[in-house]
């Protein structure tokens, strides 16, 4: 019964990293959205 405690902690660890990281992935692909709005509307004002 150790072990399987042991392994729910296990995936548990590793559900919450996953998470993590999808959000500073979604955090980034956000960023990485506005930044290109913001070049492409310079772009468009300039020409």
């Amino acid at each position: 019964m150790n072990a399987r405690n042991d392994k729910m902690t296990r995936e548990e660890r590793l559900a919450a990293k996953l998470r993590e990281n999808l959000r500073r992935r979604k955090a980034q692909g956000r960023e990485m959205r506005e930044s290109d709005e913001q070049g492409l509307s310079k772009d468009d004002t300039a020409s």
